[in-house]
């Protein structure tokens, strides 16, 4: 049997695998840009036929593509949609900045799945599949379909978890009094509730300005095809279009008001991009203080025990580490990092067209697919931690900042001196209080019980 066939296009002749369900256009590609070896990201190639679908779909009802073309279309789009056929997509991310390359390797495939439905006849890739489209509007569409669909199905549901386990384990721990800190260094007072409800509120506002994203992430740039004016797509189609592919995805669907902006930058991928930064910002937050809080766990801090999920050291026999939490900072960094790559590509659209747009696809995506993925495991581990409640203990009566409570009494120089009196001699802050104030011991105590100090206002 041949191992390659040759396909034409407009420059002429080329090889092409034998077996391959791609054409020419898809091999100059593959020839061209041999430099990652990463193809674009699966989330993406099946927004892609998804796009695809619903334009076949459109242009049928417009009465512009014959029936006998627009089905097989759609049947081939759907089968891709639904995961089939990921080995025949192997452009790489790092190729023409317009995308085309990719939206000629989807119209390529698809055309021959639907002429292998078509007896007798042959269906084309640039006049049938991809009627009434430029790759100048299918790609920012499907950018903008790829993630909301990641956002709506994967990322927001594991968010909301993550948050809800958070409310429940704060609950959980609102008897648990440590010292709290600042600067690393030793601070008034919280309840341990106080400390993780910080976190539930950190991600609960998150889910809120992923959610103010969505409003302008659901208007699509399908329409305008080349340059925003919509040369060569029915006037209709744009309407048409973002129907169908809403009712088939589940999400509402708009055309983008201004096609011309749609096209000309990426914009709302920055905003997107920018809210999953803080979103992995976040999951550093926790992951380090988590980290701290786990410490030891002899000489460290050691105000809580993680679960045991692996040997921690190839040398140290019955180390342990916080091997999730640091997972977790390591997914921030790199989320952090593709937001800094998605800014510079956004500011790279130059005129009618953004010119960066596959690696915009391939971060944004993978942003998206890593913070879904880390949330249940930061869920799973806050949930399963053990406070360690002496650790907690035993700073907090000897935590000379305390006297704190004491300064609407005693004024915040004489309270100085009392908290360095009380550091010096590694006594309790109550007794050396006692000492050098007139103010009776019980009322003290009072004044200075850590888990009063937690709710705040005035004391004395």
């Amino acid at each position: 049997m041949a191992r390659v066939r040759i396909e034409k296009d407009s420059m002429g002749r080329v090889e092409v695998p034998a077996r391959a369900l791609y054409g020419a256009q898809t091999q100059r590609a593959v020839e061209n840009f041999p430099i990652s070896g990463q193809g674009m990201p699966a989330e993406f190639i099946r927004a892609l036929a998804l796009v695809k679908w619903a334009a076949a779909e459109a242009n049928a009802e417009l009465g512009l593509l014959p029936k006998k073309f627009a089905r097989p279309i759609a049947a081939a789009a759907k089968s891709i949609w639904e995961g089939e056929h990921a080995d025949a997509f192997p452009v790489d991310v790092f190729q023409t900045g317009s995308g085309t390359s990719s939206n000629m390797n989807m119209n390529e495939v698809l055309a021959t799945l639907a002429s292998r439905r078509i007896a007798g006849g042959k269906v084309s890739p640039n006049d049938h599949v991809n009627m009434g489209q430029s790759s100048n509007d299918v790609i920012p569409t499907a950018i903008h379909v790829a993630a909301a669909v990641a956002v709506r199905t994967r990322l927001r549901p594991e968010l909301k978890s993550l948050e809800r386990v958070l409310a429940r384990k704060a609950r959980s721990l609102r008897r648990q009094v440590k010292t709290g800190r600042t600067h690393l260094m030793d601070a008034m007072p919280v309840r341990m509730e106080q400390e993780v409800d910080a976190w539930r509120s950190q991600i609960a506002k998150n889910l809120a300005r992923i959610d103010a994203v969505m409003p302008r992430l659901c208007q699509l740039a399908q329409g305008g095809t080349a340059v925003g004016s919509g040369v060569n797509a029915d006037e209709r189609f744009a309407v048409r279009f973002a129907r169908i592919l809403g009712r088939k995805a589940g999400i509402r669907f708009s055309p983008n008001p201004s096609f011309f902006e749609a096209l000309s930058c990426q914009d709302t991928a920055v905003e997107l991009s920018g809210q999953l930064k803080t979103t992995a910002v976040s999951f550093l937050k926790i992951a380090n203080d988590l980290r701290w809080m786990n410490s030891g766990p002899l000489a460290g801090l050691g105000e809580i025990e993680l679960a045991a999920l692996q040997p921690g050291s190839s040398i140290m026999p019955g180390k342990v580490n916080p091997v999730i939490p640091e997972a977790a900072a390591m997914v921030a960094a790199q989320v952090i990092g593709n937001d800094a790559t998605i800014t510079v590509a956004g500011g790279s659209g130059n005129f009618q067209l953004n010119v960066m747009l596959p690696v915009i696809a391939r971060n944004l995506l993978e942003s998206i697919r890593l913070l879904a993925a880390t949330a249940p495991l930061l869920a799973a581990t806050v949930a399963t931690f053990k406070v360690r409640s002496e650790q907690l203990r035993q700073p907090l009566e000897r935590n000379p900042i305390l006297v704190t409570a004491l300064n609407p009494l005693i004024g915040y120089l004489k309270a100085a001196q009392i908290a360095k009196a009380a550091y010096a001699q590694g006594r309790p802050v109550l007794d050396v209080a006692a000492e050098m104030t007139s103010i009776p011991r019980n009322e003290l105590k009072k004044l200075m019980d850590p888990a009063k100090l937690t709710k705040g206002g005035i004391s004395g």
